[in-house]
């Protein structure tokens, strides 16, 4: 009984994984192009508020220029 516990408990922690994980450089520029319909112009790590975020830089079909920031843990757009 102890051996299969254990390997449920490794099953679901290796499912749980990509939950953890931080956003690539590719998966942010993705998700600001998606949000704004834009080309990404360059991606860069930066910092805000002592975390971690990748700042994309767009050109809009508009012809603006606009940066996203996208927070590395989360992926969540600040």
């Amino acid at each position: 009984m102890k051996f299969f516990t254990t390997l449920i408990t490794a099953l679901m922690l290796a499912l749980s994984l990509p939950a953890w994980a931080d956003v690539s450089r590719d998966d942010a520029a993705s998700m600001a192009q998606k949000t704004t319909g834009g080309r990404v112009l360059a991606v860069d790590q930066a910092q805000r508020e002592g975390r971690p975020v990748w700042r994309v830089k767009l050109l809009t079909p508009q012809g603006e220029v606009v940066v996203v920031l996208i927070d590395v843990a989360s992926g969540r757009r600040l």
